[in-house]
């Protein structure tokens, strides 16, 4: 027989990145589930506008820059002020700037590892005590990338980042398993979205259509979600198949 599914009605989820892509793609399905979400993003226009589709029952927004630790804190804070728990953290917020080793400035570098890597760690620090407080345990969905098991050419600072990603994901299973915390890695491909659009990805470029969709990460990350809790993934690589490896 298969393995039973964990419903995720009124299960609370906060995602940062929230307003597009991926995370907007996540939060879709996980109100469909019937989980409520807490929307962390930069752009307030998109997150009102979400919050308008789901309905405020179900969802919160957060206008939040992951960078910044206050912003992270403030949207978990959103979420148990609202529903009184938090069971899950999906640390999605991210950004891309393609280039060669020698092309990415002392600015970009620094702006990339600290949205992408201390970014995730501000959001999994803002969430793994409430978590513990208020349902005893519960899931860390990091969106990393393939380019974290693998690095290729042209992007070899965006893939420092999202190796430590991976690497951070890692000793958080080992550190948190014991105290009913699961942690995963989600190693997504290429995947149609604005990300990266004028930092090395050309919008209508032929090459997207050949990625994934943001609904086909957005799977993933909610089937994490509701395996039993006897189950843990650690890292999911995807890849489209138009998209050579």
């Amino acid at each position: 027989m298969p393995a039973e599914t964990r419903s995720l009605k009124d299960s609370v989820v906060a995602i940062t990145g929230a307003t597009a892509g991926i995370g907007a793609a996540t939060a879709r399905l996980l109100v469909e589930a019937g989980a409520k979400v807490a929307l962390g993003g930069r752009r307030e226009e998109r997150l009102t506008a979400l919050v308008d589709e789901f309905g405020a029952e179900n969802a919160v927004g957060v206008v939040c820059d992951v960078s910044i630790p206050a912003d992270n804190a403030r949207l978990i804070a959103a979420a148990t002020g609202r529903w009184g728990r938090i069971d899950s953290v999906v640390p999605n917020a991210g950004i891309g700037i393609y280039g060669g080793i020698m092309d990415t400035s002392d600015e970009r570098l620094a702006e990339m590892m600290q949205t992408n890597f201390a970014g995730t760690v501000w959001t999994v620090r803002a969430a793994i005590p409430e978590m513990l407080r208020t349902t005893g345990g519960g899931d860390i969905v990091i969106v990393s990338s393939a380019a974290g098991l693998r690095g290729g050419a042209d992007e070899a600072v965006y893939a420092g980042t999202k190796f430590a990603q991976v690497g951070l994901a890692g000793a958080m299973d080992r550190e948190l398993r014991e105290q009913g915390i699961r942690v995963t890695a989600i190693c997504p491909a290429g995947v149609e979205t604005e990300f990266a659009i004028g930092d090395g990805r050309t919008a209508g470029d032929p090459a997207l259509g050949d990625y994934m969709r943001a609904e086909d990460v957005a799977f993933a990350i909610v089937t994490v979600l509701t395996q039993p809790r006897r189950v843990r993934t650690t890292i999911w690589s995807l890849w489209s198949m138009g998209q050579q490896g």
